[in-house]
């Protein structure tokens, strides 16, 4: 596997960057891994990195995004925090990662079985995690399906506020950040969001809520979100 460099990074559309990691993600759960020499992409990658996608995921010791997309050292930025909430540093981050260094994909990940959108719907308050969590309440709230049984005893309401999470935080980030809104608008980068199965392994991406604009998708303005 070829790591990636600048003038790899550069012809690399934010499609592209979705597809490598669809690719990667289907190799992880057929269990056949891509040949990664680790000590050469150190070499490899001393002088700098070229990264092509940046994702944000939940600080689950289950959800590696460099394991379950089946990549190398120097391939992505990963930003993990607990529930894969947006914050001012998180949205730095992504800046620097997409205007200052390159990458063209953003994904937002979560994943089933989550603690902290557990903690949420248990409106769980402790500490410094009290703060963290009311940043899921308005998906809590905008669950609107469940209306018996709105706790973490209810595995369905769960994974409806786990989708909703990434929804919202997808929408934050733009909502947030004029520089990745104006390269969205653009055509620079893509927002995806995604759900990653701890049971099977498999990430399931929104394809209703793709923020892309590009050939395949020439209509897509932000102007229409909701």
């Amino acid at each position: 596997m070829k790591t990636f460099d600048k003038e790899l990074q550069k012809n690399i559309t934010p499609r592209n960057a979705l597809q490598i990691l669809k690719n990667g993600n289907e190799r992880f759960i057929n269990n056949i891994r891509e040949h990664k020499n680790l000590l050469e992409q150190v070499n490899e990658t001393s002088a700098g990195q070229y990264p092509f996608a940046t994702i944000l995921s939940c600080i689950d010791s289950r959800t590696s995004a460099e394991l379950i997309f089946d990549q190398g050292l120097g391939d992505v930025f990963s930003i993990r925090i607990a529930g894969n909430v947006v914050n001012t540093d998180i949205l730095g981050s992504m800046e620097f990662a997409c205007k200052v260094a390159g990458s063209k994909l953003i994904l937002v990940l979560g994943h089933t079985k989550c603690g902290a959108i557990k903690g949420a719907c248990d409106h769980v308050e402790m500490g410094n995690l009290t703060v963290l969590l009311s940043k899921i309440q308005p998906a809590v709230f905008r669950e609107n399906k469940t209306t018996t049984v709105r706790t973490s005893a209810n595995k369905e309401f769960v994974e409806n506020v786990a989708e909703i999470n990434v929804k919202i935080s997808m929408k934050s980030i733009v909502e947030r950040s004029y520089v990745l809104a104006q390269m969205l608008e653009q055509g620079e980068i893509a927002i995806i969001g995604a759900m990653y199965d701890v049971e099977t392994g498999k990430v399931e991406f929104y394809k209703d809520v793709e923020y892309i604009k590009d050939k395949e998708n020439p209509n897509f303005s932000l102007a229409s979100l909701k």
